[in-house]
């Protein structure tokens, strides 16, 4: 029995983690009010989210042994036909039938009546129009290379995939570790990588380097490449751009049987406006899945906005969820564009500096029950998931339990993040605020959690700058030969290898990067368009760098997968809040203890300290097991590692228990206690 009244224990718990929102109870409670009763309208009285999410088992194309079922909901149309290669595309020769609540129908008799890779579209009357429409719910869209039209075609091999990773589940305690991926630029070579080649070369790449999560972007189909996937046009078929969904279905199970969780980069917040491939206007109405005239329009991403209040498109969305997971086995999904969702000016311009911001006119409550619903239906659906929020609004209880008055997301990703740490490079070594730079990598809020990074895919792009590029920019392209000395590189390499280590480590719950981002990938991500004469020279990774002993992107590479493993293997992510024992603004030492281990940051340009005392205020040994400065990774193995560094009474205040130890300059290091 579903109950449709606030619970006022469950639903003000959120009040209680953060008493600052208590002028905004009233907001709280009409967000909780309206969850319980939109979820009685949909469900009625007996039923889960699970059932209710099932459009992708009733609508589109469906093989029986007697023949086809195919169904559309197009409530506005006047007439639907069936047209494909089946029938010569005959546009009057397979009419649909009206059933109710917008519901059309044909039945095709014979099991073959619908040929495995056969072509077919719909074709709607309505409006005093008549358009060529690709199916709402088709499995796999396909383009002609002649006439570059798109179609939709019938996908039922003889011999479908079988799954081996039954007995694989995501294991939620341990701390999300991934690796953000785009299939079609995952190779080396000057072309479209495939499902195939990024199973065979990628996923041992992955598990070699210790992440134990893959999140794939552009999964679902886009007919423009350049687009990274964003401007989605069929939201049930994985792109055609990189193989066949068998051979997508095989790059998962092999993921899942190499450990590696899989999740998808799902885009609900918005849709392509095309016409002639996508969903905008299927039944000839504006107002179908989008809410009309301006609201209905994203004018900076030239795309259409969902109705979230729409029943048929919750329905739409969440069937769209479900089928991801049955049919593909995604293991959870990275939410992209939340902010957009969540306010009706799209949070573009909107500085997030106090709870107002959050609860006004401006805030678009339907989305925000929607993504509720979304995070109740895939927990219900796999337990043991994971879902992440593109949010950069900080909302409050984005993170926490719906019981709470929460939105349900596992995970936030921690967007200030790489700002951050641009703001930050445009200062001198000197300025860098120590104080600030632990406040931001260490503080969350609403006990959320969160996914740090450094850099994602968004700081890849043209018209922006990777983390190392900022750094070391033209130099990159002449010094990254061991032989060759450079400053600039130097320090680009040191502060590299240091804000990745000290973001993974001060208190995030999950840690991100970009492929290629790891060792320092030296070019940016344009994607083949007309401006640069459809080229692919900056749309691929270019491996044999990171594989190349003699470049410095080597070392690079070698210290990220050492970072990984070490932080993963002794259980250093999501382990907890640290314990500041050291912030140094004039020395720009950062100094903090996680468990049993001790972690020395040294962002001075120049300053090392040979004896530097620092006070650990309880008795023990400890041993360096990890450093920036080992040969290993590119550095001058300034640091010993046979070392036992015994606590004593300091010097400096003999009332403090601690070691003393030698601090190069640009280094972190981690001791542990023996």
């Amino acid at each position: 029995m579903i109950n449709n009244s606030l619970n006022p224990q469950a639903g003000l718990k959120i009040l209680e983690i953060d008493p600052w929102l208590e002028p905004h109870r009233y907001d709280l409670e009409e967000r909780m009010k309206r969850y319980y009763g939109v979820k009685q309208a949909l469900l009625g009285e007996c039923k889960s989210f699970k059932d209710f999410a099932n459009g992708h088992h009733y609508f589109g194309f469906h093989q029986t042994e007697e023949g086809w079922y195919y169904r559309e909901w197009a409530p506005a149309a006047e007439a639907l036909y069936l047209i494909g290669d089946f029938n010569g595309w005959n546009r009057e020769s397979h009419p649909l039938t009206k059933k109710d609540n917008g519901v059309w129908e044909i039945f095709l008799p014979g099991k073959n009546a619908l040929p495995h890779q056969s072509l077919v579209k719909v074709h709607i009357k309505s409006q005093g129009q008549a358009n060529d429409r690709i199916p709402l719910y088709i499995r796999r869209v396909i383009q002609n290379p002649e006439n570059h039209n798109f179609s939709g075609q019938i996908w039922a091999p003889e011999n479908p995939f079988v799954w081996t990773d039954s007995e694989f589940q995501v294991d939620t305690s341990k701390a999300p570790l991934i690796y953000e991926t785009h299939v079609g630029m995952a190779q080396e070579k000057c072309d479209m990588g495939t499902y195939k080649e990024f199973e065979d070369t990628m996923l041992p790449r992955v598990k070699d380097l210790g992440y134990n999560t893959i999140q794939i972007m552009a999964i679902m189909e886009h007919p423009y490449y350049a687009s990274f996937g964003y401007h989605v046009t069929n939201f049930f078929a994985a792109s055609s751009w990189f193989g066949t969904p068998e051979e997508l279905k095989s790059l998962i199970n092999k993921a899942h049987e190499m450990g590696i969780s899989v999740l998808m980069d799902i885009v609900h917040s918005h849709a392509a406006k095309n016409f002639a491939e996508g969903i905008n206007e299927f039944d000839g109405t504006e107002y179908q899945f989008f809410h009309s005239g301006g609201q209905g329009t994203h004018h900076v991403w030239d795309s259409k906005l969902f109705n979230y209040g729409r029943h048929e498109v919750i329905h739409f969305l969440l069937s769209n969820i479900k089928f991801w997971i049955e049919e593909y086995h995604f293991d959870g999904f990275r939410f992209d564009g939340i902010t957009s969702m969540l306010y009706h000016d799209h949070g573009l311009g909107t500085a997030f500096d106090n709870y107002n911001k959050y609860f006004s006119m401006n805030t678009h409550v339907e989305a925000l029950t929607y993504l509720q619903f979304a995070n109740e239906l895939i927990k219900e659906i796999k337990p043991n998931s994971i879902s992440i929020a593109e949010d950069m609004s900080g909302m409050p209880g984005m993170c926490l339990p719906i019981e709470y008055g929460g939105i349900g997301f596992d995970y936030r990703l921690a967007m200030g993040m790489p700002d951050f740490w641009v703001n930050t490079l445009k200062h001198r070594d000197d300025d860098w605020n120590m104080q600030s730079l632990y406040h931001e990598l260490s503080t969350s809020r609403y006990m959320e959690k969160r996914i740090g990074y450094v850099e994602s895919h968004d700081q890849a792009l043209v018209g922006d700058k990777t983390f190392i590029f900022w750094m070391a920019d033209k130099e990159m392209y002449w010094h990254m030969n061991k032989e060759s000395q450079n400053l600039v590189i130097e320090r680009a390499i040191a502060l590299h290898k240091m804000a990745r280590f000290i973001t993974i480590s001060l208190g995030s719950e999950g840690y991100l990067n970009f492929m290629g981002n790891e060792f320092g990938h030296p070019e940016w991500i344009d994607f083949p368009r007309e401006g640069n004469g459809w080229s692919f020279k900056h749309c691929r990774r270019q491996w044999t760098l990171a594989d190349s002993e003699y470049l410095r992107y080597h070392d690079l590479n070698q210290f990220d997968r050492a970072m990984i493993h070490f932080m993963s293997e002794e259980g250093l992510v999501g382990c907890g809040a640290p314990q500041a024992l050291w912030i140094d603004q004039n020395r720009k030492l950062i100094v903090f203890r996680k468990k049993d281990f001790i972690f020395i940051f040294n962002f001075h340009p120049t300053e090392s300290y040979p004896d530097f005392e620092l006070p650990i205020h309880q008795d023990g040994r400890f041993q360096v097991v990890i450093d920036t400065d080992e040969h290993r990774f590119g550095g001058h193995g300034r640091i010993a590692h046979d070392v036992i560094y015994d606590t004593y009474k300091l010097n400096m205040n003999r009332d403090f228990t601690g070691i003393s130890i030698y601090s190069p300059n640009r280094t972190a290091l981690v001791l542990k206690k023996i």
